[in-house]
């Protein structure tokens, strides 16, 4: 089977019966499916392209509420014990996180109605809203920015800046592989993986399911102020990866990363440095020139480099006309 192929079953497999059809009946191609949303009493609809679409009986896009196919509380009931293999308690650990990752790295999120105890969340009943985010990656998307963040003996601490949904993750990913598997030119480099949300390695079972190089080591469903200091501790890397950056823990954590020598690659949401730099807490870092390299994706251009700046806010590299990826790469 080839991987689109693949990437259908996985998708088909786990949604309920009635659902799998609409999704069978047509020529859709899965490598422009991003999203699928289950909410129980309303339309089916999913993210396609980068453009949102429900589904009528026939399986056809229609913007039309009245003509959408409607999701009931049975489709997700069925659809959850695909997704769990019949065991929701086998997953009650991620439940408590708001998803779960399928195999493929999909991943499920949840929500419900939420049961707490004193310690935080306990678990999580009558669920009625799926989101299922499907995994995408796009080897070789960071092949412009790698060469501006290598340096002797290893890279310049590196922070990857944009908006939501502009691919910052999936360059991330990609870093990570060519980092970790080196190539003719270079040695390959440990990298540790702090995967809190496990967007980057789309861990099953324990298993990556992306691409994140041979030598890459991943603390999966860890949060990342913890997992920095876990793999420092334990693992020895030379570089440590982490998605999402901005709380004031996060910073302290990272600054005890680069102390330790060991380089560090990060992702921020923003729109310019400027916009960086007037974070409250990520700004000192940008003063204080402690990132080597910035690279800034262009908003509203899945995936397309707007510019890479060096500590001093210099250009280093201009998008121009440079493509960016398709809209299912987002991330």
């Amino acid at each position: 089977m080839d991987k689109m192929g693949s990437r259908k079953e996985e998708v088909i497999h786990i949604l309920a019966v009635g659902l799998r059809k609409l999704l069978d009946f047509g020529s859709m191609d899965f490598s422009k499916l991003q999203e699928i949303r289950l909410r129980v009493g309303a339309p089916f609809l999913i993210v396609y392209d980068g453009k949102e679409h429900f589904l009528d009986r026939a399986g056809r896009f229609t913007k039309e509420v009245d003509r959408a196919y409607t999701v009931n509380q049975r489709e997700i009931r069925e659809t959850l014990e695909h997704i769990s293999n019949y065991s929701m308690y086998a997953f009650e650990e991620e439940l408590r996180q708001g998803y779960i990752t399928v195999q493929g790295g999909h991943r499920v999120g949840v929500a419900g109605k939420m049961i707490w105890e004193r310690q935080g969340a306990k678990s999580m009943k009558h669920i009625s809203f799926l989101n299922i985010r499907l995994a995408h990656e796009v080897a070789g998307c960071a092949d412009v920015i790698l060469p501006y963040l290598i340096r002797e003996q290893g890279i310049f601490h590196t922070l990857l800046i944009s908006p939501p949904r502009c691919g910052k993750t999936t360059m991330l990913r990609d870093l990570i592989r060519q980092l970790s598997d080196g190539d003719g030119s270079r040695d390959g480099m440990t990298v540790g993986v702090v995967d809190e949300r496990s967007e980057l390695g789309a861990c099953y079972l324990g298993i990556p399911q992306n691409q994140v190089g041979c030598r890459t080591d991943i603390l999966d469903g860890c949060p990342k102020v913890e997992g920095m200091m876990m793999l420092v501790r334990s693992m020895a890397p030379k570089i440590i990866a982490v998605d999402e950056i901005g709380s004031r823990e996060d910073v302290e954590a990272m600054e005890y990363v680069m102390n330790c020598g060991i380089f560090l690659l990060a992702t921020a949401h923003g729109n310019s440095i400027d916009d960086i730099k007037n974070k409250p807490v990520l700004g000192r870092l940008v003063r204080e020139k402690v990132f080597g390299r910035y690279v800034l994706l262009q908003p509203g251009k899945i995936g397309k480099i707007q510019a890479i700046f060096d500590e001093r806010g210099s250009v280093l590299f201009s998008g121009g006309q440079q493509q960016g990826l398709s809209g299912r790469y987002a991330c």
